[in-house]
């Protein structure tokens, strides 16, 4: 059976040959805190980019509500 390639490895493999034939060698960065830092730097990013996509939704429920509202209150006059 072939071994599984992954979308990963054909990046990394793009990214930097050296690197991903050190990787499948089986040795260790030498730059572990700088990848760590990475790594946390990146989750920062994505909780933000999160926060950023639900604060877009939240401010679309309100203009739809606040819509609805000023249809229904110009309807009321309307008919009175």
């Amino acid at each position: 059976m072939p071994p599984i390639i992954r979308a990963s490895d054909i990046g990394s493999y793009l990214y930097c040959r050296r690197a991903w034939w050190y990787r499948k060698q089986g040795v260790e960065s030498q730059n572990q805190s700088e990848l760590a830092g990475g790594t946390a730097i990146h989750l920062q990013h994505g909780r933000r980019v999160m926060a950023a996509g639900l604060l877009q939704i939240a401010g679309y429920i309100l203009l739809l509500a606040a819509t609805t509202m000023l249809v229904v209150e110009l309807t009321r006059r309307l008919f009175q």
